[in-house]
């Protein structure tokens, strides 16, 4: 059985750490003995504990931490661990100069951004990255920034993110609009985001204004998360006068019941990679807006046609394509239709996890 430490930095309730959880949740103990470590604890620890796997606070101050490197090395050794799979860059550095200490171990690193590296960066994985096994790339886009950031290309393998589907599961029926006060007739938008400045919920407010100045349509919008930016965003409705239409709900763990009472998933983002709440909305039969940034383009295009991509920072384009949803039923019926058949044939939870437990068999073979 193949013994596995995922290593994350930051253990939060983002998508990353859904993404580590599903992979845990799957071969712990079927395919694999599955072991955590990480510096900073939150959600992800709590949740991997209650599952029963051991995990072992690291501090990581920064990607050349020697003190951890060692520590990395040594806790490997103790555990007898096979593969250790990396999230981020800080944890992939440490991972690999941990060999150092513990050579046998090979190393696989996600790479859950789309991000250009600066000089001494791509200097650095010129150096290092040739010592770890692989780096999956969650989109095509991953790929070609990683290439761009001095990866080896023969390093990388793309492997789409993934959300269960069941073909036969009945949807469920919503209680959030009993619960905020929204009636049927109402056309919800939903955004499903951490506060935080890529997440441009800023330039949602403001598309929503824009939409609002040329649209009698009745609609809701409801701002799911928290995060830092949660005031200076309230404070931006308040200024515009959207109080009456965006409702925040604050961090909410009944996604599924939230997404069901909406009829349209908005994803602003200013980088992306491939996100895990548009397949969960997507799974569920809601057309999705997205910004034209990252791996959005391998879910939101002609052959998926499952709903409307638009530049970030374009207000108007946001508010054309919010107005198009609502006002073109047959688009928007084309949309839903389509939804659920891209999560089936493309972005699979079981597909996922069947590509990442054969790499994982290939790199400890090497």
């Amino acid at each position: 059985m193949i013994k596995i430490l995922y290593l994350l930095n930051h253990a939060g309730n983002g998508g990353t750490e859904q993404y580590v959880l599903n992979l845990v949740k799957a071969f712990h103990h079927q395919k694999a003995e599955c072991f955590f470590a990480y510096n900073e604890k939150g959600l992800l620890v709590e949740q991997l504990e209650k599952l029963g796997i051991k995990t072992y606070r690291l501090n990581m101050r920064h990607p050349f931490d020697l003190e951890a490197v060692k520590k990395l090395g040594t806790l490997c050794k103790q555990l007898n661990i096979d593969i250790i799979h990396t999230q981020f860059l800080r944890e992939n550095y440490i991972a690999i100069l941990s060999k150092l200490f513990y050579p046998r171990v090979k190393v696989i690193y996600t790479n859950h951004f789309i991000l250009h590296n600066n000089a001494i960066q791509k200097l650095t994985n010129r150096l290092l990255i040739p010592f770890e096994e692989a780096v999956i790339a969650v989109c095509n886009k991953g790929k070609e920034v990683m290439i761009s950031n001095g990866v080896p290309k023969d390093k990388i393998k793309v492997i789409f993110n993934g959300v269960k589907y069941e073909e036969d599961t009945p949807l469920l029926s919503s209680t959030v609009r009993n619960e905020f006060g929204i009636d049927e007739d109402t056309f919800v938008l939903l955004s499903v985001s951490r506060f935080s400045p890529e997440k441009g919920l800023d330039f949602l407010v403001r598309s929503i204004a824009q939409f609002k100045k040329f649209s009698q349509e009745k609609f809701k919008c409801l701002m799911v998360g928290d995060g830092p930016l949660f005031q200076e965003i309230k404070r931006l409705v308040n200024e515009l006068g959207l109080e009456r239409d965006i409702i925040f709900t604050g961090f909410r763990t009944d996604i599924d019941n939230i997404i069901l009472g909406s009829n349209l998933f908005i994803n602003s983002s200013s980088n992306e990679a491939l996100s895990f709440a548009i397949l969960e909305v997507l799974s569920k039969g809601i057309p999705v807006i997205a910004t034209d940034v990252g791996g959005n383009r391998d879910i939101i295009n002609e052959k998926n046609d499952c709903g409307i991509l638009v530049n970030y920072g374009d207000e108007k384009g946001m508010a054309d394509a919010i107005s198009a949803m609502i006002k073109d039923k047959e688009h928007y019926q084309r949309y839903q239709k389509n939804a659920r058949s891209v999560v089936r044939d493309k972005f699979n939870l079981e597909t996922m996890l069947e590509e990442t437990y054969n790499l994982y068999v290939n790199c400890k073979q090497k």
